[in-house]
This record gives C-alpha cells, sequence and structure tokens, in this order.
C-alpha cells in the first residue's frame, strides 16, 4: 500500500469553493492520525478561467493530472454560461479520457434523518451507472440554427463491452452485498437499445446464478425508489437512467447535498474523480450555508479507492455522528452554517465518541 498520494483538487464553481477546503482538512487529519501524506495539485479550472481564457481548463489539462492518484472535484456550472460548455469543457472529458466507466453513487439514510417520501426506516443503496457513453454521446448536430425547420439529432450509443463491464461491476458489488440486483431498463419503448442493454444484461447474469436478478422499467423503479426504497440494494443503469434515478433516491433519503459520487477506472490504469453531485448550487453560493456532507462523503471514496478503508469510515462514521446528534445544514433541516458543520465533524474526528457541540445559527 501506498503511503503518499497525489490528488489534484479542482474547487470549481460556486459552493463547490466552500464545501472544498473542509473535506480536504479532515483528509489531512486523517492522513496524520493514519500514517500517509496527501498532496494536493491545486487547479483554478472553473467558469472564472472560462471567461478570462477561452476554455475551463488548459488544452494540457489531462495531461497534467494523468500522473496524480484521484481528481477531488467540487463543483462546475455558472449563471450567464451555458451548463454544456462548463461541463463538456470540464467533467466529461476528464471521464473520457480517464475512461472512468463507472459512476459509482451510493444512497444510505443516515443516523439522524428520515426518508422524505416515504416511511422507510432503512435506506442502502448503490447504483452503479454506466459513465461513458450511452444517452450521453456527442455524436449528433444541429442544422439549419435558427429557422422555423431547425433540427437536432442526438444519438444514444451502447456498446457490448460498454454494458458488460457496466454490469459486471454491479454483479461483483451485489455479491459483497445482499445478493440483489435491478437493471433499469426501457425496452417496451426504447424499440433498439434497451432491449440490447437486456440482452446483455441477461449474458452477464449467467455468470452469476446465485444473485436474484430483476429487470425493471424506470418510470416504475422511480416510483419503487420513492414508496419502497428500502427494497432496492445493487441498481445497474445507463448513463442518463443512472444520473437521474440517483439524485432522486437521494433526496428522499435526505438531500441531494448530501450524495457522493465516485467516476471509476476500476483497472486503475488512469487517475479516477470524486465529486458530490449536488452542483455548484448558485442560489446558495457564497452565503456560507451549503451542506459539506456530499463533499467529504466523496472525499471518503476517494480514499476507500486508494486503499485507506479504515480513513474512510472514520470520516463517514464523524459527519453521520454530527447529523445523528442533530446538527444540522439548513437543507436537512438544522441551523449551522458550511464552517460550523464542518468544525463540529473536525471536532467529532478529534475527539471520537466524546464529542458534543451546542448548535448555532451562522452568521
Amino acid at each position: 500500500m501506498a503511503d503518499k498520494y497525489l490528488i489534484d483538487v479542482i474547487a470549481g464553481d460556486g459552493i463547490g469553493l466552500e464545501v472544498m477546503p473542509p473535506a480536504m482538512e479532515c483528509i489531512d487529519l486523517l492522513a496524520a492520525r493514519h500514517g500517509f501524506d496527501v498532496t494536493w495539485r491545486e487547479r483554478d479550472w472553473n467558469s472564472e478561467r472560462y471567461l478570462r481564457d477561452g476554455a475551463m481548463m488548459p488544452s494540457d489539462g489531462i495531461e497534467q493530472m494523468a500522473d496524480g492518484d484521484g481528481v477531488f472535484l467540487g463543483a462546475v456550472g455558472s449563471p450567464g454560461i451555458p451548463d454544456d460548455v462548463t461541463l463538456w469543457g470540464l467533467l466529461i472529458p476528464i471521464r473520457r479520457e480517464f475512461m472512468q466507466y463507472i459512476n459509482l453513487r451510493p444512497t444510505r439514510l443516515l443516523n439522524g434523518l428520515s426518508a422524505r417520501a416515504s416511511e422507510a426506516d432503512s435506506i442502502d443503496i448503490m447504483v452503479v451507472r454506466e459513465n461513458v457513453e450511452g444517452e450521453y454521446s456527442e455524436i449528433g448536430g444541429r442544422v439549419y440554427r435558427g429557422r422555423p425547420d431547425e433540427l437536432a439529432i442526438q444519438e444514444a450509443i451502447f456498446t457490448r463491452r460498454g454494458v458488460e463491464r457496466a454490469a459486471r461491476f454491479a454483479f461483483e458489488l451485489a455479491v459483497r452485498r445482499g445478493g440483489r440486483l435491478i437493471s433499469a431498463t426501457k425496452s417496451n419503448g426504447i424499440i433498439h437499445s434497451m432491449p440490447f442493454w437486456d440482452e446483455v444484461v441477461n449474458d452477464v447474469a449467467e455468470e452469476y446464478p446465485k444473485i436474484e436478478v430483476e429487470s425493471v422499467l424506470i418510470d416504475a423503479l422511480a416510483a419503487r425508489g420513492v414508496l419502497r426504497p428500502d427494497s432496492l440494494d445493487v441498481i445497474v443503469a445507463s448513463n442518463l437512467f443512472g444520473d437521474i434515478l440517483s439524485d432522486l433516491l437521494s433526496a428522499v433519503a435526505g438531500s441531494i447535498g448530501i450524495a457522493p459520487s465516485a467516476n471509476l477506472n476500476p483497472e486503475r490504469e488512469f487517475p479516477s474523480l470524486f465529486e458530490p453531485v449536488h452542483g455548484s448550487a448558485p442560489d446558495i453560493a457564497g452565503l456560507g450555508v451549503a451542506n459539506p456532507v456530499g463533499q467529504m462523503w466523496a472525499g471518503a471514496m476517494m480514499l476507500d479507492h486508494l486503499g485507506r478503508g479504515d480513513a474512510a469510515r472514520e470520516l463517514t462514521d464523524a459527519f453521520e455522528r454530527v447529523i445523528a446528534a442533530g446538527h444540522t445544514t439548513r437543507d436537512l433541516g438544522g441551523t449551522l452554517g458550511t464552517r460550523e458543520f464542518s468544525d463540529a465533524v473536525l471536532e467529532q474526528l478529534n475527539k471520537g465518541s466524546e464529542f458534543t457541540i451546542s448548535e448555532r445559527r451562522p452568521a
């Protein structure tokens, strides 16, 4: 196991600039305790850079990060700049150039929180999202722009290899968990790609005869995620379906502000990227009220990926204990600001079970 790690940090835009520093502080504290070192390479790649230089990151940005052990991303997106510009100028090129074909999104009902849209008292779901093809392909185009007959074509790309590797990753995860897997589909309405998806998933399922497999239409699965989230365990889904479904499940479990995401290159030929799901949230940026749990949890996923599982568990235990004690940010019904909540987590990491805090209103 390595004892030194080189991590590229892209705080990005909006609340990413606010939640990134405390997450890094937590990791630095744990690194010192567990005897490893993290060197941060901070990159000022964001919307301000785009407005200044015409690009979200340098033309050789991928090459600059290629020798690193991971990428820690806050959020990208800014009012006045189209989302496709910010996303396709930074995050998606990183995912594709580093072949991060698995997007792993956990949803768990943390101690102290209640499910928002059901009476479930236990939610523990892993969404395995295919991350580099599917509906988010860049194949297509627009013609006759600005005219009444303007046309847009967007092609969805599903390859056997792409579906197989996502399905196999999900089945392996199901082996280590509850032995159940759901494949999200829409083969009753999408005539070519979804029946193909079903066929490939079924082929992979033959390698895992002990896994209980369901194929569920995405609309029915979304309803089930709201009404019976405790019936779900591992879900494998296409790029679009996995994206939307994981956001919905996070909201059901408390708040999209707590949801983490890992963009994985399972073979470790390239760095993997870790980020919260919440986005840049310009409506609350600069107010000091953003929930840092998503960034911290993404940091824990990064630590686990680096082989530092003990440190990862300490971090998730710490923020969960703070929440369980009733000390939360506004999106979870509390009054703590970003800094106050982060200080509480750092105090928990230092004091363990002796931790106490008096909740205060943020300035």
